[in-house]
Protein backbone atom coordinates (compact mmCIF):
# COMPACT_ATOMS: atom_id res chain seq x y z
CA UNK A 1 0.00 0.00 0.00
CA UNK A 2 1.33 3.43 -0.92
CA UNK A 3 1.97 5.99 1.76
CA UNK A 4 -0.10 9.14 1.81
CA UNK A 5 1.62 11.78 -0.31
CA UNK A 6 4.04 9.37 -2.03
CA UNK A 7 4.33 9.87 -5.79
CA UNK A 8 2.32 7.20 -7.59
CA UNK A 9 5.23 6.28 -9.85
CA UNK A 10 7.70 5.67 -6.99
CA UNK A 11 7.24 1.89 -6.84
CA UNK A 12 7.52 1.41 -10.61
CA UNK A 13 11.19 0.53 -10.45
CA UNK A 14 13.51 0.70 -13.45
CA UNK A 15 10.68 1.48 -15.89
CA UNK A 16 11.50 5.07 -16.80
CA UNK A 17 10.45 4.68 -20.44
CA UNK A 18 7.12 3.11 -19.49
CA UNK A 19 6.46 5.87 -16.95
CA UNK A 20 6.98 8.51 -19.64
CA UNK A 21 4.44 6.79 -21.89
CA UNK A 22 1.88 6.47 -19.11
CA UNK A 23 2.38 10.09 -18.04
CA UNK A 24 1.82 11.21 -21.60
CA UNK A 25 -1.31 9.10 -21.93
CA UNK A 26 -2.67 10.45 -18.63
CA UNK A 27 -2.06 13.97 -19.89
CA UNK A 28 -3.96 13.12 -23.07
CA UNK A 29 -6.77 11.63 -20.98
CA UNK A 30 -7.02 14.83 -18.96
CA UNK A 31 -7.41 16.75 -22.21
CA UNK A 32 -10.23 14.45 -23.28
CA UNK A 33 -12.16 15.06 -20.05
CA UNK A 34 -11.46 18.78 -19.82
CA UNK A 35 -12.25 19.16 -23.50
CA UNK A 36 -15.67 17.60 -23.03
CA UNK A 37 -15.15 14.48 -25.12
CA UNK A 38 -17.77 11.80 -24.48
CA UNK A 39 -15.45 8.90 -25.25
CA UNK A 40 -11.92 8.09 -24.18
CA UNK A 41 -11.44 5.53 -26.88
CA UNK A 42 -9.23 5.44 -29.92
CA UNK A 43 -10.08 3.63 -33.11
CA UNK A 44 -9.30 -0.11 -32.89
CA UNK A 45 -7.25 0.42 -36.05
CA UNK A 46 -5.25 3.05 -34.21
CA UNK A 47 -4.38 0.73 -31.34
CA UNK A 48 -1.59 -0.93 -33.28
CA UNK A 49 -0.27 2.42 -34.50
CA UNK A 50 -0.06 3.78 -30.98
CA UNK A 51 1.22 0.54 -29.46
CA UNK A 52 4.12 1.29 -27.19
CA UNK A 53 6.64 -1.31 -26.08
CA UNK A 54 9.75 0.14 -24.43
CA UNK A 55 11.80 -2.41 -26.36
CA UNK A 56 10.83 -0.74 -29.65
CA UNK A 57 12.60 2.11 -31.39
CA UNK A 58 9.54 4.26 -30.72
CA UNK A 59 10.63 4.61 -27.14
CA UNK A 60 13.03 7.37 -28.10
CA UNK A 61 10.05 9.53 -29.01
CA UNK A 62 8.03 8.73 -25.89
CA UNK A 63 7.29 12.37 -25.37
CA UNK A 64 5.74 12.99 -28.80
CA UNK A 65 2.06 13.11 -29.73
CA UNK A 66 1.80 9.35 -30.30
CA UNK A 67 2.96 8.59 -26.77
CA UNK A 68 0.32 10.95 -25.40
CA UNK A 69 -2.48 9.19 -27.28
CA UNK A 70 -5.00 7.84 -24.82
CA UNK A 71 -6.56 4.44 -25.37
CA UNK A 72 -9.62 2.95 -23.73
CA UNK A 73 -7.82 -0.41 -23.41
CA UNK A 74 -4.24 -1.24 -22.45
CA UNK A 75 -2.33 -4.51 -22.33
CA UNK A 76 0.52 -4.23 -19.82
CA UNK A 77 3.01 -7.08 -20.11
CA UNK A 78 6.26 -8.06 -18.48
CA UNK A 79 7.95 -10.92 -16.62
CA UNK A 80 6.94 -11.78 -13.04
CA UNK A 81 8.13 -9.12 -10.62
CA UNK A 82 8.48 -6.42 -13.28
CA UNK A 83 5.59 -4.43 -11.81
CA UNK A 84 2.64 -4.98 -14.15
CA UNK A 85 -0.03 -4.43 -11.49
CA UNK A 86 2.01 -1.60 -9.94
CA UNK A 87 2.09 0.16 -13.31
CA UNK A 88 -1.66 -0.36 -13.78
CA UNK A 89 -2.48 1.01 -10.33
CA UNK A 90 -0.16 4.02 -10.77
CA UNK A 91 -1.69 4.78 -14.17
CA UNK A 92 -5.20 4.51 -12.69
CA UNK A 93 -4.18 7.01 -9.99
CA UNK A 94 -2.76 9.40 -12.57
CA UNK A 95 -6.03 9.19 -14.52
CA UNK A 96 -7.96 10.18 -11.37
CA UNK A 97 -5.45 12.87 -10.37
CA UNK A 98 -6.63 16.49 -10.20
CA UNK A 99 -3.25 18.14 -9.53
CA UNK A 100 -1.00 19.86 -12.03
CA UNK A 101 1.79 17.35 -11.28
CA UNK A 102 0.07 14.27 -12.69
CA UNK A 103 0.22 11.53 -10.05
CA UNK A 104 1.87 13.58 -7.31
CA UNK A 105 0.03 11.49 -4.74
CA UNK A 106 -1.56 14.29 -2.70
CA UNK A 107 -5.08 14.60 -4.10
CA UNK A 108 -8.00 12.34 -3.07
CA UNK A 109 -7.98 10.62 -6.47
CA UNK A 110 -4.37 9.49 -6.08
CA UNK A 111 -4.63 8.57 -2.42
CA UNK A 112 -7.82 6.51 -2.69
CA UNK A 113 -6.63 4.72 -5.84
CA UNK A 114 -3.31 3.74 -4.31
CA UNK A 115 -4.86 2.51 -1.06
CA UNK A 116 -7.58 0.57 -2.87
CA UNK A 117 -10.60 2.56 -1.72
CA UNK A 118 -11.48 4.47 -4.91
CA UNK A 119 -15.01 3.48 -5.94
CA UNK A 120 -14.22 4.13 -9.61
CA UNK A 121 -11.16 1.86 -9.76
CA UNK A 122 -12.06 -1.82 -9.79
CA UNK A 123 -9.24 -4.36 -9.33
CA UNK A 124 -9.66 -8.03 -10.24
CA UNK A 125 -6.91 -10.16 -8.70
CA UNK A 126 -7.90 -13.79 -9.07
CA UNK A 127 -6.77 -16.33 -6.51
CA UNK A 128 -7.98 -19.25 -8.59
CA UNK A 129 -6.33 -20.94 -11.56
CA UNK A 130 -8.65 -19.19 -14.03
CA UNK A 131 -10.86 -16.12 -14.35
CA UNK A 132 -14.28 -17.52 -15.15
CA UNK A 133 -16.73 -16.31 -17.76
CA UNK A 134 -19.12 -15.27 -14.96
CA UNK A 135 -16.45 -12.97 -13.51
CA UNK A 136 -15.77 -11.53 -16.97
CA UNK A 137 -19.47 -10.84 -17.53
CA UNK A 138 -19.73 -9.10 -14.17
CA UNK A 139 -16.83 -6.85 -15.23
CA UNK A 140 -18.62 -5.97 -18.45
CA UNK A 141 -21.71 -4.95 -16.47
CA UNK A 142 -19.54 -2.97 -14.03
CA UNK A 143 -17.92 -1.12 -16.92
CA UNK A 144 -21.27 0.23 -18.13
CA UNK A 145 -21.60 2.61 -15.17
CA UNK A 146 -20.29 6.15 -15.43
CA UNK A 147 -17.66 7.16 -12.86
CA UNK A 148 -19.36 8.15 -9.62
CA UNK A 149 -16.67 10.39 -8.11
CA UNK A 150 -13.54 10.44 -10.23
CA UNK A 151 -12.72 11.35 -13.79
CA UNK A 152 -12.62 7.78 -15.13
CA UNK A 153 -13.95 4.33 -14.38
CA UNK A 154 -10.87 2.09 -14.47
CA UNK A 155 -10.96 -1.72 -14.48
CA UNK A 156 -7.66 -3.44 -13.74
CA UNK A 157 -7.45 -7.17 -14.48
CA UNK A 158 -4.35 -8.74 -12.95
CA UNK A 159 -3.33 -12.06 -14.52
CA UNK A 160 -5.59 -11.43 -17.51
CA UNK A 161 -3.86 -14.41 -19.12
CA UNK A 162 -5.93 -16.58 -16.74
CA UNK A 163 -9.15 -15.61 -18.50
CA UNK A 164 -10.87 -18.64 -19.99
CA UNK A 165 -11.53 -18.45 -23.71
CA UNK A 166 -15.22 -17.81 -22.99
CA UNK A 167 -14.25 -15.13 -20.46
CA UNK A 168 -11.95 -13.38 -22.92
CA UNK A 169 -14.66 -13.43 -25.56
CA UNK A 170 -17.10 -11.94 -23.03
CA UNK A 171 -14.75 -8.98 -22.53
CA UNK A 172 -14.18 -8.51 -26.24
CA UNK A 173 -17.34 -6.56 -27.07
CA UNK A 174 -16.86 -4.23 -24.08
CA UNK A 175 -13.33 -3.49 -25.29
CA UNK A 176 -14.48 -3.06 -28.90
CA UNK A 177 -17.30 -0.67 -27.93
CA UNK A 178 -16.27 0.86 -24.61
CA UNK A 179 -18.64 2.99 -22.55
CA UNK A 180 -17.80 6.65 -22.11
CA UNK A 181 -14.87 7.36 -19.79
CA UNK A 182 -14.12 3.71 -19.07
CA UNK A 183 -10.55 2.37 -19.28
CA UNK A 184 -9.50 -1.29 -19.27
CA UNK A 185 -6.03 -2.20 -17.98
CA UNK A 186 -5.19 -5.86 -18.65
CA UNK A 187 -2.00 -7.32 -17.14
CA UNK A 188 -0.32 -10.39 -18.61
CA UNK A 189 3.18 -11.91 -18.82
CA UNK A 190 3.29 -11.53 -22.61
CA UNK A 191 1.05 -10.35 -25.48
CA UNK A 192 0.84 -13.93 -26.78
CA UNK A 193 -0.98 -14.96 -23.59
CA UNK A 194 -4.06 -12.99 -24.72
CA UNK A 195 -6.36 -13.91 -27.60
CA UNK A 196 -5.54 -12.06 -30.81
CA UNK A 197 -8.83 -10.18 -30.98
CA UNK A 198 -8.30 -8.57 -27.57
CA UNK A 199 -4.59 -7.99 -28.16
CA UNK A 200 -5.27 -6.10 -31.39
CA UNK A 201 -7.70 -3.74 -29.65
CA UNK A 202 -5.37 -2.75 -26.82
CA UNK A 203 -2.45 -0.39 -26.67
CA UNK A 204 0.54 -2.49 -25.62
CA UNK A 205 2.99 -1.44 -22.94
CA UNK A 206 5.86 -3.84 -22.31
CA UNK A 207 7.80 -3.64 -19.06
CA UNK A 208 11.42 -4.69 -18.68
CA UNK A 209 13.12 -6.59 -15.89
CA UNK A 210 14.44 -3.83 -13.60
CA UNK A 211 18.14 -3.72 -12.84
CA UNK A 212 19.51 -5.19 -9.62
CA UNK A 213 20.65 -1.71 -8.58
CA UNK A 214 17.19 -0.21 -9.11
CA UNK A 215 15.54 -2.91 -6.99
CA UNK A 216 18.21 -2.51 -4.30
CA UNK A 217 17.58 1.25 -4.23
CA UNK A 218 13.89 0.56 -3.59
CA UNK A 219 14.70 -1.84 -0.75
CA UNK A 220 16.96 0.72 0.87
CA UNK A 221 14.21 3.36 0.59
CA UNK A 222 11.87 0.89 2.28
CA UNK A 223 14.15 0.40 5.25
CA UNK A 224 16.78 -2.24 4.43
CA UNK A 225 19.73 -0.65 6.22
CA UNK A 226 22.58 -2.59 4.59
CA UNK A 227 22.82 -1.80 0.88
CA UNK A 228 24.96 -4.87 0.24
CA UNK A 229 22.19 -7.04 1.68
CA UNK A 230 19.70 -5.24 -0.55
CA UNK A 231 21.85 -5.89 -3.62
CA UNK A 232 22.25 -9.56 -2.66
CA UNK A 233 18.49 -9.97 -2.20
CA UNK A 234 17.75 -8.23 -5.51
CA UNK A 235 20.26 -10.37 -7.40
CA UNK A 236 19.08 -13.61 -5.79
CA UNK A 237 15.48 -12.71 -6.63
CA UNK A 238 16.54 -11.98 -10.22
CA UNK A 239 15.03 -8.49 -9.81
CA UNK A 240 11.60 -9.85 -8.82
CA UNK A 241 10.60 -7.00 -6.52
CA UNK A 242 8.20 -8.89 -4.26
CA UNK A 243 10.60 -11.79 -3.76
CA UNK A 244 13.51 -9.41 -3.17
CA UNK A 245 11.52 -7.74 -0.38
CA UNK A 246 10.83 -11.09 1.26
CA UNK A 247 14.43 -12.29 0.99
CA UNK A 248 15.80 -9.02 2.40
CA UNK A 249 13.44 -8.91 5.38
CA UNK A 250 12.62 -12.55 6.24
CA UNK A 251 15.44 -14.91 7.34
CA UNK A 252 13.02 -17.87 7.30
CA UNK A 253 12.21 -17.16 3.66
CA UNK A 254 15.92 -17.24 2.81
CA UNK A 255 16.36 -20.57 4.59
CA UNK A 256 13.29 -22.12 2.88
CA UNK A 257 14.65 -21.05 -0.49
CA UNK A 258 18.03 -22.59 0.29
CA UNK A 259 16.40 -25.89 1.23
CA UNK A 260 14.29 -25.91 -1.92
CA UNK A 261 17.28 -25.30 -4.15
CA UNK A 262 19.92 -27.56 -2.62
CA UNK A 263 18.01 -30.83 -2.14
CA UNK A 264 17.07 -31.61 -5.78
CA UNK A 265 20.45 -30.68 -7.26
CA UNK A 266 22.30 -33.07 -4.91
CA UNK A 267 20.25 -36.10 -5.99
CA UNK A 268 22.41 -39.13 -6.81
CA UNK A 269 19.87 -41.99 -7.02
CA UNK A 270 16.21 -42.66 -7.77
CA UNK A 271 15.53 -43.10 -4.08
CA UNK A 272 17.09 -39.73 -3.30
CA UNK A 273 15.05 -38.22 -6.12
CA UNK A 274 11.82 -39.45 -4.53
CA UNK A 275 12.80 -38.02 -1.13
CA UNK A 276 13.89 -34.72 -2.71
CA UNK A 277 10.57 -34.41 -4.56
CA UNK A 278 8.62 -35.07 -1.36
CA UNK A 279 10.68 -32.50 0.51
CA UNK A 280 10.21 -29.90 -2.22
CA UNK A 281 6.45 -30.46 -2.22
CA UNK A 282 6.25 -30.26 1.59
CA UNK A 283 8.25 -27.03 1.70
CA UNK A 284 6.12 -25.45 -1.03
CA UNK A 285 2.94 -26.64 0.73
CA UNK A 286 4.10 -25.08 4.00
CA UNK A 287 4.77 -21.82 2.18
CA UNK A 288 1.32 -21.92 0.54
CA UNK A 289 -0.37 -22.78 3.84
CA UNK A 290 1.31 -19.81 5.50
CA UNK A 291 -0.38 -17.59 2.92
CA UNK A 292 -3.86 -19.12 3.10
CA UNK A 293 -4.73 -20.92 6.35
CA UNK A 294 -5.08 -17.88 8.60
CA UNK A 295 -7.11 -16.05 5.99
CA UNK A 296 -9.34 -19.07 5.45
CA UNK A 297 -10.11 -19.24 9.18
CA UNK A 298 -10.94 -15.52 9.30
CA UNK A 299 -13.26 -15.82 6.30
CA UNK A 300 -15.12 -18.81 7.76
CA UNK A 301 -15.52 -17.10 11.15
CA UNK A 302 -16.84 -13.97 9.43
CA UNK A 303 -19.35 -16.00 7.38
CA UNK A 304 -20.55 -17.86 10.48
CA UNK A 305 -21.12 -14.53 12.25
CA UNK A 306 -22.99 -13.24 9.22
CA UNK A 307 -25.20 -16.33 9.26
CA UNK A 308 -25.70 -16.08 13.04
CA UNK A 309 -24.22 -19.52 13.52
CA UNK A 310 -21.89 -21.20 15.98
CA UNK A 311 -19.16 -23.58 14.77
CA UNK A 312 -20.92 -26.52 16.45
CA UNK A 313 -24.36 -25.81 14.96
CA UNK A 314 -25.78 -27.90 12.13
CA UNK A 315 -26.38 -25.63 9.10
CA UNK A 316 -29.66 -25.56 7.24
CA UNK A 317 -29.84 -26.00 3.47
CA UNK A 318 -29.18 -22.36 2.55
CA UNK A 319 -26.35 -22.09 5.06
CA UNK A 320 -24.77 -25.28 3.67
CA UNK A 321 -24.79 -23.77 0.18
CA UNK A 322 -23.01 -20.62 1.37
CA UNK A 323 -20.47 -22.57 3.45
CA UNK A 324 -19.83 -24.92 0.50
CA UNK A 325 -19.25 -21.95 -1.81
CA UNK A 326 -16.71 -20.50 0.61
CA UNK A 327 -15.00 -23.88 0.94
CA UNK A 328 -14.77 -24.25 -2.86
CA UNK A 329 -13.34 -20.74 -3.24
CA UNK A 330 -10.75 -21.44 -0.56
CA UNK A 331 -9.76 -24.74 -2.17
CA UNK A 332 -9.18 -22.97 -5.49
CA UNK A 333 -7.12 -20.30 -3.75
CA UNK A 334 -5.04 -22.91 -1.90
CA UNK A 335 -4.43 -24.82 -5.11
CA UNK A 336 -3.19 -21.72 -6.86
CA UNK A 337 -1.00 -20.77 -3.88
CA UNK A 338 0.67 -24.19 -4.04
CA UNK A 339 1.10 -24.02 -7.82
CA UNK A 340 2.65 -20.56 -7.52
CA UNK A 341 4.98 -21.68 -4.70
CA UNK A 342 6.14 -24.67 -6.74
CA UNK A 343 6.66 -22.58 -9.85
CA UNK A 344 8.73 -20.08 -7.89
CA UNK A 345 10.83 -22.95 -6.52
CA UNK A 346 11.45 -24.28 -10.02
CA UNK A 347 12.41 -20.81 -11.25
CA UNK A 348 14.98 -20.72 -8.42
CA UNK A 349 16.29 -24.12 -9.55
CA UNK A 350 16.62 -22.77 -13.08
CA UNK A 351 18.73 -19.94 -11.68
CA UNK A 352 21.15 -22.48 -10.17
CA UNK A 353 21.67 -24.17 -13.52
CA UNK A 354 21.92 -20.82 -15.25
CA UNK A 355 24.87 -20.08 -12.96
CA UNK A 356 26.33 -23.53 -13.63
CA UNK A 357 26.14 -22.96 -17.38
CA UNK A 358 27.75 -19.53 -17.12
CA UNK A 359 30.67 -21.09 -15.22
CA UNK A 360 30.97 -23.96 -17.69
CA UNK A 361 31.02 -21.57 -20.65
CA UNK A 362 33.47 -19.23 -18.94
CA UNK A 363 31.36 -16.12 -19.51
CA UNK A 364 32.68 -14.35 -16.42
CA UNK A 365 29.18 -13.14 -15.52
CA UNK A 366 28.35 -12.56 -11.88
CA UNK A 367 26.48 -15.42 -10.23
CA UNK A 368 22.81 -14.95 -9.38
CA UNK A 369 23.27 -17.30 -6.42
CA UNK A 370 26.48 -15.96 -4.97
CA UNK A 371 25.57 -17.49 -1.60
CA UNK A 372 25.66 -20.95 -3.24
CA UNK A 373 28.90 -20.43 -5.12
CA UNK A 374 30.49 -23.67 -3.84
CA UNK A 375 27.49 -25.70 -5.02
CA UNK A 376 27.49 -24.01 -8.43
CA UNK A 377 31.18 -24.77 -9.04
CA UNK A 378 30.72 -28.34 -7.80
CA UNK A 379 27.90 -28.93 -10.28
CA UNK A 380 29.81 -27.21 -13.07
CA UNK A 381 32.86 -29.47 -12.59
CA UNK A 382 30.77 -32.66 -12.41
CA UNK A 383 28.82 -32.13 -15.64
CA UNK A 384 28.99 -30.79 -19.19
CA UNK A 385 27.11 -27.83 -20.71
CA UNK A 386 25.02 -30.35 -22.68
CA UNK A 387 23.96 -32.08 -19.44
CA UNK A 388 23.19 -28.73 -17.85
CA UNK A 389 20.91 -27.78 -20.74
CA UNK A 390 19.18 -31.17 -20.39
CA UNK A 391 18.48 -30.40 -16.74
CA UNK A 392 17.16 -26.96 -17.63
CA UNK A 393 14.81 -28.61 -20.14
CA UNK A 394 13.62 -31.07 -17.46
CA UNK A 395 12.78 -28.22 -15.07
CA UNK A 396 10.95 -26.27 -17.79
CA UNK A 397 8.94 -29.38 -18.67
CA UNK A 398 8.00 -29.78 -15.00
CA UNK A 399 6.78 -26.18 -14.90
CA UNK A 400 4.57 -26.78 -17.95
CA UNK A 401 3.12 -29.96 -16.49
CA UNK A 402 2.33 -28.30 -13.17
CA UNK A 403 0.49 -25.48 -14.94
CA UNK A 404 -1.42 -28.13 -16.91
CA UNK A 405 -2.59 -29.65 -13.61
CA UNK A 406 -0.16 -32.54 -13.61
CA UNK A 407 -0.02 -34.54 -10.37
CA UNK A 408 2.51 -32.49 -8.42
CA UNK A 409 4.44 -35.26 -6.66
CA UNK A 410 4.82 -37.37 -9.82
CA UNK A 411 5.93 -34.31 -11.80
CA UNK A 412 8.54 -33.40 -9.19
CA UNK A 413 9.79 -36.99 -8.93
CA UNK A 414 10.29 -37.21 -12.70
CA UNK A 415 12.13 -33.89 -12.67
CA UNK A 416 14.36 -34.88 -9.74
CA UNK A 417 15.30 -38.16 -11.46
CA UNK A 418 16.32 -36.14 -14.54
CA UNK A 419 18.66 -34.01 -12.42
CA UNK A 420 20.78 -37.01 -11.36
CA UNK A 421 24.36 -37.27 -12.63
CA UNK A 422 24.49 -39.36 -15.80
CA UNK A 423 26.46 -42.58 -15.67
Amino acid sequence: MALRGAHVWDELVGQEAAVEILRGAALGARGLVDGGYAHASVDPSQADRTSADPSDDDIDSAGDDASRAMSHAWLITGPPGSGRSVAARAFAAALQCTEADMGAGHCPGCITTMNGSNADVHLVATEASVISVDTARSLVLHAQSAPSQGRWRVIIVEDADRLTEAGANALLKAIEEPPARTVWLLCSPSPEDMITTIRSRCRHLGLRIPSVEAVADLLVREGVADRQSAISAARTAQSHIGLARALAKDPEMRERRRQIMTAPVRVRSVGEAVFAAEGLLKTAQAQADAQTLERNAREKAALLRQLGMDESERPDRQQRVMLKQLEDDQKRRSKRALTDALDRALVDLLAIYRDVLMVQLGTGQQLVNADLEDLVYELASDSTPRQTMGRVAAIEEARKRLVSNGQALLVLEAMAVSLRPQA
